[in-house]
């Protein structure tokens, strides 16, 4: 099936990380490598002046241990990856540069927002060079 999947995870929507990883389990082939990775937004220049450092630095330390954490439950022996820009853009340009064939991505219940503005696995799904498949 798919040697190299990249998984991106919202830690907000952490839920259904289980159905996630047995797909990519389940899509796998030896050997092969299962990337976790979530995108931290990039503050605007004009926030970032008012955010201290240390606050920034924190977030993403955080960030780091919740991945690894949610990987050693569901997925052990995966990468994880901390990425950073607009998410959609993030994980549509890391699996052009990373070889990707697979992206496995978790889309949650669409509110009014998403009709208008499309979610992010709605948009990753319309731009993805490779397969995509998404659970709910």
């Amino acid at each position: 099936m798919y040697k190299n999947i990249l998984v991106p995870i919202d830690l907000a929507h952490g839920a259904g990380l289980e159905q996630t990883a047995a797909v990519a389990k389940a899509l796998t082939t030896e050997p092969s490598k299962i990337t976790l990775a979530y995108v931290i937004e990039i503050v605007p220049a004009y926030m970032a002046a008012d955010i201290p450092t240390e606050i920034i630095l924190q977030n993403e330390e955080r960030a780091k241990k919740d991945l690894n954490t949610l990987r050693d439950e569901a997925l052990p022996g995966a990468n994880t990856l901390i990425l950073h820009g607009k998410a959609h853009t993030t994980i549509l340009d890391h699996s052009a540069a990373n070889d990707v064939d697979c992206i496995i991505i978790s889309s949650h219940k669409p509110g009014l927002q998403d009709y208008f503005l499309g979610s992010t696995a709605a948009r990753v799904v319309r731009h993805a060079q490779c397969a995509v498949h998404v659970t709910r």
